[in-house]
């Protein structure tokens, strides 16, 4: 049975263990006392060396965190999950996407102990009832999908593919497209719109020639406002400037075929209920991915998720890095009181992965009342931000060593480069170890303008080589440990209600903006919709 953290033991005892002692924690004095502290807060997870040494955490209070789990039932709340239960409540539905990456064998989903444990739960055994969610549909929906994406790559009449969506349906693949350029097939280039403003839309088209130009339509429902005008604004360019056969030159990612025949599409690719927006580049939605790395590389990706889909799912909560990362994060929030994270990842194909990491925490974790629709009387997921290094040392590096809030940094850097120009990873890898190093030591100065007042931490994420199955594995396991942090708060991660109010707003301000009416408005949108009018 789920418990919420606060009305747990472990949380009184966290709260006491952060008065008594945890809030004057002292890196350095931490390591001058532990000549072992960074074996014992470092760990190897799939593909991701961590360490969380430089964090302001010691054995204590990390077991308490780790009991806290416990009596929260992670674990269970984790295994229903891999069950294929409902755990997205709000709107019955099972959380799937980690069965996009199951492997072939692995079809099948294997799930008695998962369901004997949730049977086990007693009075909340209901809610978690497993689902009919087939994983063996999965392999024929991605043998297709991938045999089209080996098709447009290996087509040298096709120079431009541009991926329209927004949000999930966006982020994702283009943070992944971007990381992974290294793999790209010659000759093609990728380009993504999301923003309805028009701007983003021509400029991509001003590059473009219809007749080389694949148009990706990114829309489970195939009516999200910004990407319907975006889509129906590159059609019309299309056959303005002489284009023929849509049906070539456009293709879906959409559960709504017919919607997608209605617009002139023939070539739809598919996906389920149980995969939600932030989480679906495994899905249909990864074709960019897919015709930028190849159908092997696409495995790869998947297979690096599924390993750490396994470490998460079987590893001890000792040893589990997403659970690790994930009670840390509840470890700041509501004890410390940090309101942010800064990720600073020491790559510049990494460059879209802040962005991408907002979407995934905030969308999910930034909710104020709990499953049962309670008001939470503590904080949830922190604000996100980031700049690749070493452009983010130059622009708000400043605040965080000598600002007046604390801001965790999360570091992410690769052991072997993606280039072979001499002497450039040396001096990158430099700057990202100088500034963690920098950020938990601090400098005295007498003078005030210089001193450094240290003790800021950091975790080190580092990864061999960027490659697709390592960045599979780094987004899995951010994944799980945006679950970890929700399963303790007791939140439903997996819906998103907050983005409705203002899409429906904005359908009745955008007809009054043409016919300038603005009865009924408060007194400063009507100001400025009368600002605004469309002449």
């Amino acid at each position: 049975m789920r418990m919420r953290c606060d009305k747990t033991p472990a949380w009184a005892e966290l709260q006491a263990q952060f008065e008594s002692s945890a809030q004057r924690f002292d890196l350095r004095r931490a390591f001058a006392a532990d000549a072992q502290r960074f074996d014992r807060f470092s760990q190897q997870a799939p593909h991701v060396f961590a360490d969380l040494s430089k964090n302001l955490i010691d054995t204590e209070s990390e077991q308490l965190l780790f009991t806290l789990a416990r009596q929260c039932a992670l674990e269970d709340y984790r295994d229903a999950m891999f069950a294929g239960a409902p755990i997205n409540h709000t709107e019955q539905r099972a959380v799937g996407h980690i069965f996009l990456r199951n492997q072939p064998e692995d079809q099948l989903i294997r799930a008695s102990k998962a369901i004997n444990t949730i049977a086990n739960a007693g009075a909340q055994a209901a809610q978690f009832a497993p689902v009919l969610v087939e994983p063996a549909l999965v392999e024929p929906v991605l043998q297709a999908m991938l045999a089209y994406a080996d098709a447009v790559r290996a087509d040298a009449r096709i120079t431009d593919v541009v991926n329209i969506g927004i949000g999930g349906s966006d982020l994702g693949p283009q943070m992944a497209v971007l990381a992974l350029a290294e793999f790209a097939a010659p000759g093609q280039r990728l380009h993504f719109v999301s923003n309805v403003d028009g701007q983003e839309l021509a400029g991509v088209l001003a590059q473009c020639k219809p007749e080389s130009t694949l148009f990706l339509i990114a829309s489970k429902t195939f009516t999200t406002t910004e990407t319907m005008t975006n889509a129906r604004s590159a059609k019309e360019w299309f056959e303005a400037t002489g284009g023929t056969d849509t049906s070539r030159h456009f293709a879906a990612l959409t559960t709504n075929v017919a919607a997608a025949g209605q617009f002139g599409i023939t070539t739809t690719f598919g996906f389920w209920d149980w995969v939600g927006g932030r989480y679906s580049l495994w899905s249909a939605i990864g074709l960019p991915i897919a015709i930028a790395i190849g159908s092997a590389g696409f495995r790869a990706l998947l297979a690096g998720a599924h390993e750490m889909d396994a470490h998460f799912r079987s590893a001890p909560l000792e040893h589990n890095l997403p659970v690790r990362l994930g009670l840390l994060d509840v470890w700041y929030r509501n004890f410390y009181r940090f309101t942010s994270r800064s990720i600073a990842p020491y790559s510049s194909a990494l460059r879209r992965l802040p962005a991408y990491l907002q979407q995934l925490e905030m969308e999910s974790n930034g909710k104020r009342v709990d499953a049962d629709g309670q008001a939470l009387p503590f904080d949830t997921a922190p604000v996100l931000c980031g700049e690749p290094g070493t452009n983010g040392q130059h622009a708000y590096f400043q605040m965080l060593h000598q600002g007046t809030s604390v801001v965790p940094v999360e570091f992410v850097a690769l052991a072997k480069p993606g280039h072979g120009l001499p002497g450039h990873h040396a001096k990158l890898l430099a700057n990202a170890l100088a500034q963690a190093q920098a950020l938990m030591l601090g400098k005295a100065d007498s003078g005030g303008h210089k001193h450094f007042p240290g003790n800021r931490p950091s975790t080190f994420l580092l990864l061999d080589a960027l490659t697709p199955d390592s960045l599979g594995a780094l987004i899995a396991l951010h994944e799980h440990r945006v679950f970890v942090s929700g399963a303790i708060w007791g939140i439903n991660s997996f819906d998103q209600w907050g983005v409705e109010l203002g899409k429906v707003l904005a359908t009745d301000i955008e007809a009054r903006l043409v016919s300038g009416d603005a009865g009924g408005l408060d007194g400063s949108t009507a100001g400025l919709l009368r600002k605004m009018l469309v002449k």
